[in-house]
């Protein structure tokens, strides 16, 4: 049922987007939506879908008065290919082709396994849409057992391969971030729960790297690279606060504005003798004690 719904938001989407900007009247979403699912859709049903399109993907469509059409408000957000919302619709998407052409599409297409997602996400992603409080049993790598958490969630990210959920925990009476992962049983419940205003998930994380929530100012981090691996951080930023700053023939140094931790060390680190932490000093030594440290265990 969650993931039929998740089906028909997402063609909603993806129908207004093929629209472009003069956007379709209701009859013309009507007559879509019979062709393609075979059912009656009323005024009611479709104002529903677009308020769990909001919801979900953070996508508004919105109703020009003067025309009586509708249409998505920034579409070029939609249509970014490196936009978060892009990158979401795209999966689910792709996902759901792969189910109906199973057999035309086999040996053709390939896409790196999510675990995380496949288990836990879609029945999450309704509760957000209904505001329903959730109860989950979550086994921590830090842990020797599994504790029961009663949540509000609030949003889902996802990085490096993993779905995390955001949301506020009674018992820790606060935010916290769960690997979907390590959760091992989840109940959406009955309760209901009300959104904060101003939430917003993208906001929270802005001068995060990974799934950290921020506990202290961001500082700007200055880091050069060689012109070869520059090129590909031109195309995949390492955040999106990303500037280039300068650049001649042997370097190009790039700043970026983050709450440093430890999964942007391990960042840096990736790109060994590529990538050079001019500043601040502090963030450059702990770069090179984590070299020094590696460099250690593969001492001939």
């Amino acid at each position: 049922m969650v993931t039929e719904l998740l089906q028909k938001y997402i063609w909603l989407v993806q129908t207004f987007i093929r629209a472009g900007e003069n956007g379709l009247s209701l009859g013309d979403i009507s007559d879509r939506w019979e062709s393609r699912f075979d059912s009656p859709y009323s005024r009611r049903t479709f104002n529903n879908h677009r308020e769990a399109v909001e919801e979900v993907f953070g996508i508004r469509i919105e109703c020009n008065r003067s025309t009586n059409r509708y249409f998505i408000g920034c579409a070029d957000d939609v249509t970014d290919e490196n936009a978060e919302t892009a990158w979401l619709i795209n999966t689910f998407t792709v996902n759901n082709m792969l189910s109906l052409r199973k057999e035309r599409l086999s040996g053709r297409v390939s896409v790196e396994d999510i675990p995380s997602g496949h288990r836990h996400l879609t029945s999450i992603m309704e509760a957000m849409t209904e505001s329903r409080i959730i109860r989950i049993t979550y086994h921590k790598y830090t842990s020797a057992q599994a504790d029961s958490y009663t949540l509000k969630p609030y949003a889902v990210k996802e990085f490096a391969k993993r779905w995390y959920l955001v949301a506020y925990c009674t018992e820790r009476e606060g935010l916290r971030v769960y690997g979907l992962d390590r959760i091992q049983s989840l109940e959406v419940t009955g309760e209901s729960f009300r959104m904060p205003g101003n939430f917003d998930v993208d906001e929270l994380f802005s001068t995060s790297f990974g799934i950290y929530i921020p506990e202290e100012r961001g500082r700007t981090i200055t880091f050069r690279t060689n012109p070869t691996d520059a090129r590909f951080l031109r195309d995949l930023p390492i955040h999106t606060s990303q500037k280039e700053i300068a650049s001649d023939n042997e370097s190009v140094t790039f700043s970026i504005f983050v709450c440093p931790n430890k999964a942007l060390l391990m960042e840096f680190c990736k790109y060994g003798c590529g990538l050079e932490v001019v500043s601040p000093e502090d963030i450059r030594v702990q770069v090179a004690e984590e070299h020094r440290k590696a460099a250690e265990k593969y001492k001939i």
